[in-house]
């Protein structure tokens, strides 16, 4: 019985790509194709795939949000993240998310076809330049990152949220009515609060709590 997969990805040409590569493959049939992660959540149900191959950048829904929802509703379902990011940050945000495995999209056919055949044997799986990210992370305590986002008031959450859809100070002190002052008052808060010390660290974590989406 060959092991169904569903193919997540926004970009057709590389979604194409994978499902002419798994296609060689005589015991791996792929059953159909998300363009970004709402449909995915949508066709798992459907479909019932064994396994999914997830992107974490799309739009609508970001991959860990969505690893996230079919990992609460079909705990059954082995993820495979594929992705362009290397950032310890992505590899940790979809793995608490549930993901059962991550690729970098130039991982080679080999390791593809593995990663597969060893989530659904029940097997976590990571390229080695991943699974070394991560054994650093624990070793490494300068890694951890950022607090708790319950930690926020309601005005910074905002901002926060603000600042990583690539929102200026300025920007956002004329949407929200307030100082150019007073928002940096709050965004120097949220930096204590998640120990964070810069714009690209706030994107990044709230892409890992999915407080925006990739586009």
């Amino acid at each position: 019985m060959a092991i169904k997969v569903l193919i997540a990805d926004d970009h057709q040409l590389f979604r194409e790509g994978l499902m002419n590569l798994i296609s060689s493959a005589p015991d791996i049939e792929v059953i159909g194709e998300a363009k970004d992660g709402k449909e995915a959540t949508e066709k798992v149900k459907t479909l019932n795939p064994e396994v999914v191959l997830i992107d974490i950048g799309m739009p609508k829904m970001n991959g860990i949000e969505a690893t996230r929802i079919i990992k609460k509703q079909q705990p059954e379902i082995k993820i495979i993240a594929v992705s362009m990011h290397s950032d310890r940050q992505f590899v940790k945000g979809v793995l608490e998310a549930g993901a059962d495995g991550y690729l970098l999209k130039n991982c080679t056919y080999r390791q593809l076809i593995e990663a597969i055949k060893s989530v659904v044997e029940g097997k976590k799986y990571l390229s080695d330049d991943i699974t070394e990210m991560v054994i650093k992370g624990y070793l490494d305590p300068a890694v951890e990152v950022a607090g708790n986002q319950d930690e926020l008031s309601e005005r910074e959450l905002e901002i926060l949220k603000l600042y990583a859809e690539g929102k200026s100070t300025r920007e956002i002190s004329e949407k929200l009515f307030i100082s150019v002052k007073t928002v940096g008052t709050h965004k120097q808060h949220i930096y204590e609060k998640l120990d964070l010390k810069s714009n690209a660290d706030m994107v990044k974590y709230a892409i890992k709590e999915g407080l925006i989406q990739l586009q």
